[in-house]
C-alpha cells in the first residue's frame, strides 16, 4: 500500500529496504514505490535513500524466479542485495509462533539468509 501511513513512514525513515517477491507483477509495484520514495525525498525527507532491493520468496528451481531475478538486476543493478530470501514453510510457521525466524529456527537457511542480509547492509553502510 502506498497510502498515508507509507508516506509517513518514509518521511521518518533514513533508508528503505524494498522487499520484492520473485514474481513478475511485483516488479511493477516496485516502480510505483520508487516513484513514491522519490517524491517523499524531494518534498519531505531529503535524507531518505533506498538501501537496497531484497529478492524474497525466491525459488531458483523455477525459470520464472530466475527470469525475475535477472530483470531486477537489469533494472536496478547494484541496488539489489546479493542476499536472496528463499521460499520456505518456516516463515509462516515462525509467524504463527509469533517469533522471528532467527529465534524460531536459528539454524534454518532462512534465518541464515537474514543474518547475511544484516551483514551486507552493514557493509554497504560502511562503504558509503
Amino acid at each position: 500500500s502506498l497510502g498515508l501511513l507509507t508516506v509517513n513512514a518514509l518521511t521518518a525513515a533514513h533508508g528503505v529496504i524494498i522487499p520484492l517477491e520473485a514474481e513478475y507483477f511485483a516488479l511493477r509495484g516496485v516502480a510505483l514505490l520508487i516513484e513514491t520514495i522519490d517524491k517523499v525525498e524531494d518534498r519531505l525527507n531529503p535524507k531518505l535513500k533506498v538501501d537496497g532491493i531484497l529478492a524474497t520468496m525466491v525459488d531458483m528451481r523455477t525459470l520464472h524466479s530466475r527470469e525475475v531475478i535477472e530483470r531486477v538486476h537489469e533494472a536496478f543493478g547494484d541496488r539489489v542485495f546479493d542476499t536472496r530470501i528463499s521460499r520456505t514453510v518456516k516463515f509462516p510457521d515462525a509467524s504463527v509462533a509469533a517469533e522471528p525466524i532467527t529465534v524460531y529456527a536459528p539454524t534454518h537457511p532462512g534465518a541464515q539468509a537474514y543474518r547475511r542480509l544484516a551483514r551486507e547492509l552493514v557493509a554497504r553502510g560502511a562503504a558509503a
